[in-house]
């Protein structure tokens, strides 16, 4: 696996695994890798300092990191998904209409397109993807997909 910085067109900057260098950019030619705040798919990789492993040790404190992170951002999903209104494709009309006080305010999340998500944003609507998780580690976790890697087409997406 290899982790790389990245950026998007307009200076969000984020980071995503892949499995290999090729699989990065075979995923940026698909259009699968996009950038997670605003949906635009003009992203590059940026500068970054390269990680040197100097023990074994560091590789276990790592994965329980990993771990605790992706406990925290399945719980984020589920509250999410336990306290907000689903309006499923409706999202990006629904937000822009509480946004713009024609429709009553309440947390809601649903899904949204690319283009429906980078309009949200040039709006001044504030939206965040949720978390997208695949079947669970063999200790049980929740294990998160990978930018680009997700089981559901960008579309459908959930954001909130």
């Amino acid at each position: 696996m290899i982790r790389y910085a990245l950026r998007c067109e307009v200076d969000h900057e984020f980071e995503a695994w892949f499995a290999s260098s090729d699989g990065y950019d075979e995923q940026v030619r698909q259009g699968l890798v996009q950038c997670p705040m605003c949906g635009t798919q003009n992203v590059t990789k940026a500068i970054m300092a390269p990680q040197v492993r100097t023990s074994k040790g560091a590789d276990a404190g790592l994965a329980e990191a990993q771990k605790a992170v992706a406990e925290a951002m399945h719980r984020l999903r589920q509250h999410v998904e336990s306290t907000h209104d689903y309006v499923g494709s409706s999202f990006a009309s629904e937000a822009r209409d509480i946004h713009e006080g024609l429709a009553p305010d309440r947390p809601i999340y649903g899904e949204a397109t690319p283009q429906e998500v980078k309009s949200l944003v040039e709006e001044g609507v504030h939206v965040a993807p949720l978390p997208v998780f695949s079947p669970k580690t063999d200790d049980g976790a929740p294990k998160p997909v990978p930018a680009g890697q997700e089981t559901t087409t960008p579309a459908n997406r959930k954001l909130n």
